[in-house]
């Protein structure tokens, strides 16, 4: 029997390799628990992912318009931290046209854009602030070369922005006015609607506006838009520039594929 006992150095090789053994055992469960972990935080991600896709393009339009809201909101500039009423902001107040002068009266005109002409009417009995501003500078010829910067193609939300001062949504902290008139309720804007887009304050109105092209629903929990008026004629414009998408990739939002720079905006005072 003591002769077939191993010796001490084949007894410590055997203890060397049974170590090694018990080491590439562990090092493999190890392996295996950290591939499910990964496919746990994978499935996660996922999820995650699809999540918030649905909150940002599903029929939620609330959610949605979160998103894409910063859009229609002008980017404030200049020295200018917080937007106030004409009323109330002496340096916006001398450029801004009394609501008296569009008080109670219609407006009809044309815009006409490269793309072609929109037909419009503008309502001074429910809006008649935005109308005299907008009456005002179209008179002036403010709006001659301006463009339209910016598209929204999302599924519950289609408008066509313009008027921006330097072409590239910014607004002018020097013209700005309020409060909002005419918004709806329910949040409800129809094929040819147009509207006064603002920064974030209700008191920020500017120069810009925009036109739903078609049926849009926009959350009204930050204080809405004033709807001035309607499009009487050309919606056939609006679509096909919607129809051309947004220039940037796989975007529903931003600059429009088709290029739209308005050639003039014509107003005249109509019989109601």
């Amino acid at each position: 029997m003591a002769a077939n006992r191993p010796d001490r150095q084949t007894r410590r090789r055997i203890a060397q390799m049974e170590a090694r053994r018990a080491l590439r055992n562990d090092q493999a469960r190890r392996r295996r628990r950290d591939n499910v972990v990964a496919g746990i935080a994978l499935a996660a991600a996922v999820t995650a992912g699809l999540v918030l896709q649905l909150a940002v393009f599903g029929s939620n339009p609330a959610e949605q318009f979160r998103t894409l809201e910063e859009g229609l909101q002008v980017p404030e500039t200049g020295t200018s931290a917080t937007p106030q009423a004409s009323a109330g902001n002496t340096a916006s107040a001398a450029n801004i046209p009394s609501a008296d002068l569009a008080r109670g009266k219609t407006f009809t005109g044309t815009l006409a854009t490269n793309q072609g002409e929109i037909q419009v009417r503008l309502d001074g009995s429910k809006a008649p602030q935005a109308v005299s501003v907008f009456t005002t500078l179209a008179g002036e010829g403010f709006f001659a070369g301006k463009t339209c910067h910016r598209l929204t193609t999302a599924e519950s939300m289609g408008v066509l922005q313009c008027g921006s001062v330097d072409g590239a949504g910014a607004g002018d902290p020097a013209y700005q006015w309020g409060p909002v008139e005419n918004s709806p309720a329910d949040g409800s804007y129809p094929a040819g609607t147009i509207a006064v887009a603002r920064g974030q304050s209700t008191s920020s109105n500017g120069t810009q506006f925009f036109i739903t092209w078609k049926d849009s629903t926009i959350a009204q929990d930050t204080g809405g838009y004033t709807v001035m008026g309607r499009v009487t004629g050309g919606m056939d414009v609006l679509r096909k520039i919607a129809k051309g998408g947004v220039k940037e990739p796989g975007s529903r939002d931003g600059a429009p594929k088709i290029p739209v720079s308005i050639k003039s905006f014509t107003l005249k005072e109509s019989p109601n």
